[in-house]
């Protein structure tokens, strides 16, 4: 039995579920964060996903089967809580995704929590600027580190679509960044 496993098993055993899922926090809580916060932008919104995150993994673990690594489940539950965030949002408001997500920059400045300079800005009304997938992708491969193999479990596709929508991205953000 691998660790992992071991520690599925005792996430899913009612005697040790609690203690287990107080690792499980401590040991995700900041990396989910940062995937969270990459789309959704603000900082309150970014806590709102992640707690609502680990609400679904609780409520869910018993049916984890185990046919894909714990944290691609795991970022796979994040990065769906965050865009039914973003959408719930743009509907409440009436407005599209896009613009949801061009607010949400354009109030980053504001954000005390926003910690960048007019580069960072730059860059993150860029990867705006991308379609949904796109900026998944981007996010995940330039930010996270994430490799295409882990990326297709999460994001339920295959690694050459993965890549040929980084290699995109990477094109409509250096011309987004170029140009006046």
């Amino acid at each position: 039995m691998t660790s992992e496993s071991q520690f599925i098993t005792r996430l899913q055993n009612p005697a040790s579920k609690e203690t287990a899922f107080r690792e499980l926090l401590n040991l995700y809580k900041e990396r989910l964060y940062w995937h969270i916060r990459k789309i959704v932008v603000s900082h309150d919104d970014a806590d709102d996903v992640l707690q609502n995150t680990f609400i679904k993994v609780y409520r869910s673990i018993d049916n984890f089967k185990g046919e894909s690594k714990l944290y691609s489940w795991l970022y796979r539950i994040a990065t769906n809580e965050s865009i039914t965030f973003i959408k719930k949002n743009a509907k409440r408001l009436q407005i599209s995704d896009e613009e949801h997500q061009n607010n949400a920059i354009n109030n980053l400045q504001a954000d005390v929590y926003f910690e960048g300079d007019e580069i960072q800005l730059k860059l993150q009304q860029a990867i705006a600027s991308l379609p949904q997938k796109q900026q998944l992708v981007f996010n995940m491969k330039y930010f996270d580190n994430i490799k295409y193999k882990d990326m297709a479990e999460i994001l339920d596709t295959s690694e050459g679509a993965l890549k040929a929508s980084y290699h995109i991205a990477v094109k409509k953000i250096e011309g987004f960044l170029t140009e006046d």
